[in-house]
């Protein structure tokens, strides 16, 4: 009964609400209630700070989700391994990805994997923003940039060019910018990132670093749909070339200020900071990295 008690403590978590657990579980808003009660009874502390309107971890709450998550793998793998094999991988598996990388070559080689492993399932969350990854109970997390958390266990692969382009339909009507100077007079797509707008471009120059605020008509909080408008002809993008690389060798976009190229920009993968991983994560984490390593 303990570890079925963490198990819905987790969900809560993942859910952000007693009632959503609930209803995902089948489960009675009185139980989810009494259940939580019980948990905290066990150990004597309270692990959510519980208002009409929203939850938040304490601190021993968040150390249990940490630890639930590597307890309930476990679990899980040892129950796959003596009812279906020591070969066979099964259970979730809860990815956060960019949202234009996610659609490309996360989903692509999740379809790879699960064809290879009907046990196992996936959910995936594709999102710009700043995602919590113990908080939201994520498996993986695909990020561009540098990490802020350093509680989270990191695994690098490897830094990409940002690229600034453009598809040949704007640049027929608007020309080409010669220097970063120049964005200021183009039509500019923009990113946001949850409160942050990625409005001033960090572009490079034998004096050093070069940031050009620019503007636009469009703004997004979607790369996907920034790429899309961009592959439109309606303005000039700024984006990883894991995003658009494939646009510019097929000459759908192309590429602007080549020899203003800023630093590369790291991607990484991040994992909950638990000692371990269940042999599922494991497998589709080196399924990823293989395949953005590749491209």
């Amino acid at each position: 009964m303990l570890v079925d008690n963490i198990a819905l403590f987790q969900k809560i978590v993942e859910q952000g609400s007693l009632s959503a657990a609930g209803r995902e579980l089948g489960l009675s808003p009185t139980t989810v209630s009494e259940r939580l009660s019980a948990l905290e009874a066990h150990y004597g502390v309270v692990l959510l700070n519980r208002t009409t309107r929203a939850i938040s971890l304490t601190e021993e709450g968040r150390t249990l989700v940490e630890g639930a998550r590597q307890v309930l793998g476990e679990i899980e793998d040892l129950e796959a391994r003596i009812r279906l094999g020591a070969q066979t991988l099964s259970g979730l598996i809860r990815v956060s990805a960019p949202s234009d990388l996610g659609r490309t070559v996360v989903a692509a080689e999740i379809d790879r994997f699960l064809a290879e492993h009907p046990s196992i399932s996936v959910e995936v969350m594709l999102s710009d923003g700043y995602i919590d990854i113990v908080g939201q109970g994520f498996d993986i997390a695909v990020r561009f940039g540098t990490v802020t958390d350093s509680s989270l266990r990191v695994r690098s692969m490897g830094a990409w060019r940002r690229v600034v382009c453009a598809a040949p339909g704007y640049l027929d009507r608007r020309g080409a910018p010669k220097t970063p100077a120049d964005l200021k007079d183009h039509n500019c797509l923009v990113m946001r990132f949850g409160a942050n707008l990625d409005n001033v471009w960090l572009l490079g120059s034998p004096a050093g670093p070069q940031p050009v605020t620019v503007r636009g008509d469009r703004v997004a909080n979607d790369s996907a749909l920034v790429r899309q408008w961009a592959l439109e002809g309606h303005g000039v993008v700024f984006r990883s070339e894991l995003d658009v690389g494939a646009d510019i060798r097929a000459g759908r976009l192309v590429e602007l200020l080549a020899g203003f190229a800023p630093p590369q920009l790291p991607i990484q993968m991040l994992f909950p900071p638990s000692r371990a991983q269940p042999r599922r994560v494991r497998a589709l984490a080196d399924r990823l990295a293989a395949a953005i390593h590749a491209m």
